[in-house]
């Protein structure tokens, strides 16, 4: 598939799970999933299996550790680009505070909208309003194939 074609399918993924209730740790269409579980589930559809499984984790990983894992996993299985290239299919990562690790994902619908589930309610579109666009930590293209390791 071409970068169009991914960008494409990786859309019409992710608006599929819409509605979907959050539950930490899930990663299940309809069921239940948190941020994480939407951007495994949608990977998982496109290109036939996670890249990789992040093990049990709890609500506050990213506060209590010192390594920012969520950044590091999508170095090792995306392609980075500039917070200014974002472009439709992109994964977003954010950071809460800047001395806090990536702790939150969503998938760029359009220039001003992202999907992405929700704590306390489910898989939503969101405006990527100036207070959302200011912890971006991380912008990321998904590949034509799955990166190898």
């Amino acid at each position: 598939m071409s970068p169009g074609e991914i960008s494409a399918a990786i859309l019409a993924e992710a608006r599929s799970w819409l509605g979907t209730p959050y539950r930490h740790q899930g990663r299940r269409k309809g069921v239940g999933c948190d941020c994480l579980g939407l951007v495994l589930g949608v990977w998982r559809e496109i290109y036939g299996r996670e890249p990789e499984l992040p093990g049990p984790y709890a609500p506050d990983w990213a506060e209590a550790g010192e390594q920012d894992l969520l950044l590091s996993a999508a170095r090792r299985h995306c392609f980075e680009r500039a917070a200014d290239e974002l472009t439709a299919g992109d994964l977003i990562l954010f950071r809460w505070r800047p001395h806090l690790a990536a702790k939150h994902a969503g998938i760029l619908l359009e220039p001003d909208r992202f999907i992405h589930a929700y704590q306390g309610s489910a898989v939503v579109v969101s405006a990527l309003v100036p207070q959302w666009r200011r912890r971006i930590a991380g912008v990321f293209a998904f590949p034509e194939y799955p990166k190898t390791n």
